[in-house]
């Protein structure tokens, strides 16, 4: 379940960025009640893309933002609990991380869902049964087969 954590240069100090993507992968994980799944901690992928300032915008205007992104199967933030509990934990960790530099409003978040059966694994597309069938026992791909 890929993140891609996007900021504009200097909303974050270097040396915060891993402490973004690990905190926002367990917050992910912990609304889903999948902290220390097995299958599934592996299986949360980031990349961090830090955009040059003068080069992010808000009404055509330059400004500095942060946008979480998160690429899932259809079950995944399907609940308003989960998608309104990550968002103010994405918000309030990029907040908390920029020294509170970075305004609220302008830190952002939202979820692709993929089409059923388009989600893989271990290599081979699953559908969101056969995936929610794996993530459910714990266990890798490779023991379940």
């Amino acid at each position: 379940m890929p993140l891609t954590l996007t900021l504009t240069e200097d909303v974050l100090p270097t040396g915060a960025l891993d402490t973004a993507i690990e905190r926002l992968t367990a917050s992910m994980l912990s609304w889903h009640e999948l902290t220390g799944n097995t299958v599934m901690t592996p299986n949360v992928t980031a990349n961090i893309q830090v955009v040059q300032k003068g080069h992010s915008y808000s009404g055509g205007v330059p400004f500095q933002g942060a946008w979480v992104e998160w690429k899932v199967p259809s079950f995944a933030f399907a609940s308003r609990d989960s998608q309104k509990g990550f968002g103010q934990d994405a918000v309030d960790i990029i907040h908390e991380l920029s020294g509170g530099k970075q305004p609220k409003d302008n830190i952002y978040f939202n979820v692709v869902h993929t089409v059923d059966g388009s989600w893989n694994l271990d290599g081979q597309a699953m559908s969101n049964e056969e995936l929610g069938a794996v993530i459910a026992t714990g266990a890798p791909i490779a023991a379940t087969r």
